[in-house]
């Protein structure tokens, strides 16, 4: 089976398992980023370690598994008072919870490496693993639970927006890019991106953002102005763009391809969400600064 057929038959499976996820909302959301966290997490603890970095592995994933969870025991978790707890009083604000994290990480660290088995790389790549792959991805939560309750039409296509326009113009980048050719985007960090498949990334992107927003925005009561769906849609293509190459600068260190091949046709967790762990900060962001959310 060719790479690109495998591409669209997994496509065609998790489209609708994450459209549902999303939907539903409340804990099994919660679950499907904090495993995809978790993911991603244990995939950036190898590539530090085909360095000969060892990061402190269990507090790194684990910081990556809860942080999903504990977004949405503030957000979801309060609405439906799970447990008889008003969570959202219970947890310690973010500021709290990183600093207690950071200190754990430094303390686990002067026990469990010696100067010779660079703790200072062990320790960054171990704060760095859960703000990179949970704590970025818990801003979908952020803006799935801003719109709407659980079981919410709107909620679901203000969070699908900056995904669909992630992935149209990554598609539309790849095409784009395969027809045309031409120089390089950034040949020492990604030898196979041109700069026509950026500019038809951006193109695809943007288009992607007019469309989502009147078929599945403006029907749902979540409706932007056109003009802000244009601006969504570019600034969201350079982010994916960007979140693209940084990811693949972590792999060319090391001189991999994929960062695992855990997804069929896809590479690692790593791979597919690199570019939507720029896109959905930026998206709650701009939600913000237009009053959406």
């Amino acid at each position: 089976m060719s790479n690109h057929l495998t591409r669209i038959l997994f496509a065609v499976v998790a489209i609708p398992i994450a459209i549902g996820a999303v939907y539903w909302g409340a804990l099994p959301l919660a679950l499907l980023v904090s495993l995809i966290g978790g993911l991603g997490a244990r995939e950036l603890v190898d590539i530090a370690r085909r360095q000969g970095v060892e990061p402190l592995a269990p507090l790194a994933i684990g910081a990556a598994v809860a942080a999903p969870i504990g977004t949405w025991l503030a957000y979801g978790g309060a609405i439906i008072g799970f447990g008889g707890l008003d969570w959202e009083a219970a947890l310690p604000s973010p500021w709290f919870a990183m600093a207690g994290f950071l200190i754990l990480v430094l303390t686990s660290a002067l026990f469990a490496r010696t100067p010779t088995e660079r703790p200072l790389g062990s320790v960054a790549i171990t704060v760095l693993a859960p703000l990179y792959c949970g704590v970025l991805p818990c801003f979908l939560l952020g803006v799935r639970y801003a719109v709407g309750p659980d079981q919410s039409w709107p909620a679901t296509w203000a969070v699908f927006f900056p995904l669909a326009v992630t992935w149209v113009g990554d598609t539309a980048a790849m095409y784009g890019g395969r027809a045309f050719g031409g120089p390089k985007l950034a040949p020492v960090i990604s030898p196979g991106k041109t700069r026509s498949g950026s500019v038809a990334g951006l193109v695809g992107g943007v288009a992607a953002a007019l469309v989502f927003n009147i078929l599945a925005m403006n029907p749902s009561g979540f409706s932007i102005a056109t003009w802000e769906a244009l601006l969504f849609g570019l600034v969201l293509s350079v982010a994916a763009q960007i979140g693209d190459l940084a990811e693949s600068l972590f792999k060319r260190e090391v001189g991999i391809k994929d960062s695992s091949s855990l997804i069929p046709g896809h590479g690692g967790v790593l791979d597919r969400f690199d570019a939507l762990y720029f896109v959905v900060p930026i998206a709650a962001m701009l939600y913000r600064l237009f009053g959406l959310i």
